[in-house]
């Protein structure tokens, strides 16, 4: 183990609406315990005192420890370069990689302002010797955030229906981090952070994630998901994806008026090589599966496409409908082209009770994005009948200032299939109350958000209480 310590250069104070400098000031001395993959802030009081102001060790190493700690004393500093002024690493912990250039880092990140409120950061940098790194994670700790062990020597993180999985590079780290973790998830749990109370800052750091399209999808993989892009490293899939992707080659080549469950089973057997029949009720349900979802995708504007998972993994078809982004809204499908598509993911359930109402400002703005670069957007699910169907509705609500019974009847007018659940209507017709009330002139002529949260508050609880009396 090795001790750093670092001064942080005093900074002017800003107010809090300015716009920080990309590079943080250091701005008061902190130590730091270096150790094999991972770096520990050391509280005052906890450092010993014939430490030096300058990396000292405990032990007399080696060059190739030197070397080590010296990479971590750089990488250190420009992780440092990323936070604002007032903010410090607790601890920052290396994570394994997809890549054998890149380095990973997931750090835990405290504000003097509020000692309650701690956010997670990943820290991407394009090789080990480099001395600058992007943002490519922010994921906020709020009182509902559950720390989980994976059984396969990662653990993930749930805060506010996000998942995220980290795997450290040793189990050393891996407890180093689970303590911290725990310790911020029980301080969050005392300051009561919620969203919208609390964690403002961490807007700063979500407009400044900068890192690429394959860092980004190396934070966003998940592993539970149901159907993934093809292993580019050779890893032998299992035996129900590889059913899966030959059934879907045959049925897309072959012609469908004259084909069979059993030609389909045959050539199956013929293809893969190994016995189909403890399969049968799993090809039997990919079959209707796969044609429920190989008509086209639906084209609700010029550039914008509701589709299903099967349209999402066609890439002839997606060029063909200059399609350059892709919303993704499921937890169980995988981004099938990253290298060529911008994608967005929303990774959530199609249960009653997934909230997708506090999804639908970023959907937007991810759907304009396509709008305005002259290609077009698929947003998809499973189905492209509840998921994906509702964040189009909340997006043609907003964006063509229609009510939710003529959105809802335009969209099934090209695509007969929609039908969003109980839960996502609901929220619909929430989402239609807040957008009403930000265009009624007598709301936007008074100032103040707070007069517009109020009148949006007694507009929901007025649907409600009607709701109610006329169910009873």
């Amino acid at each position: 183990m090795a001790l750093l310590t670092l001064h942080r250069i005093p900074s002017i104070p800003t107010s809090p609406d300015e716009t920080f400098q990309r590079r943080g000031r250091l701005q008061k001395r902190e130590s730091f315990a270096l150790v094999k993959g991972a770096v520990l802030l050391l509280e005052d009081g906890k450092t010993g005192g014939d430490q030096e102001e300058t990396s000292s060790t405990l032990t007399s190493p080696g060059k190739k420890d030197i070397g080590a700690s010296g990479t971590r004393h750089r990488h250190l500093h420009a992780m440092f370069e990323q936070l604002r002024p007032e903010d410090s690493i607790k601890l920052a912990v290396q994570l394994e990689s997809a890549s054998l250039v890149r380095v990973r880092y997931l750090i835990v990140v405290s504000t003097a302002s509020s000692k309650g409120e701690s956010i997670l950061l990943g820290m991407d940098f394009p090789h080990s010797d480099s001395s600058q790194c992007t943002i490519g994670l922010v994921l906020p700790i709020w009182s509902d955030t559950q720390v989980y062990l994976d059984g396969d020597g990662g653990f993930s993180v749930t805060s506010a229906e996000e998942t995220r999985i980290f795997k450290p590079v040793s189990m050393q780290t891996m407890w180093s981090v689970l303590q911290v973790l725990h310790g911020s998830c029980e301080r969050a749990v005392k300051a009561a952070v919620i969203p919208g109370n609390g964690l403002e800052w961490a807007q700063y750091y979500l407009r400044h994630i900068e890192s690429d399209r394959f860092c980004l999808n190396e934070w966003e993989a998940m592993n539970d998901l149901e159907s993934v892009r093809r292993d580019s490293n050779g890893q032998k899939m299992s035996d129900e994806r590889l059913i899966k992707e030959h059934l879907r080659d045959i049925m897309r080549t072959e012609d469908l008026d004259n084909l069979t469950s059993k030609m389909v089973h045959s050539a199956l057997q013929t293809r893969i090589g190994f016995d189909m029949r403890p399969y049968k009720e799993y090809i039997d349900n990919e079959i209707l599966v796969t044609m429920a979802q190989m008509d086209k995708p639906s084209k609700i504007f010029d550039y914008l496409y509701l589709g299903s998972e099967w349209n999402a993994a066609n890439f002839e078809e997606l060029q063909k409908n200059n399609v350059g982004y892709i919303l993704n809204v499921t937890r169980e499908i995988d981004n099938f082209f990253p290298e060529s598509f911008t994608y967005m993911n929303i990774r959530v359930y199609d249960v009653e009770s997934t909230d997708l109402l506090s999804h639908w400002p970023n959907t937007y703005n991810f759907i304009n994005t396509a709008r305005k670069s002259g290609q077009a957007v698929l947003v998809h699910c499973k189905m492209g009948v509840s998921r994906s169907a509702s964040t189009v509705i909340a997006y043609a609500m907003k964006q063509q200032h229609w009510p939710l019974d003529v959105v809802l009847a335009y969209v099934r007018d090209r695509r007969s299939i929609v039908k969003p659940n109980e839960g996502f209507m609901k929220q619909l017709q929430t989402y239609s109350g807040i957008l009403n009330a930000r265009s009624d002139p007598a709301v936007t002529a008074r100032s103040g958000d707070e007069i517009w949260m109020k009148t949006i508050q007694m507009r929901i609880m007025r649907s409600l209480f009607y709701s109610i009396k006329h169910l009873s």
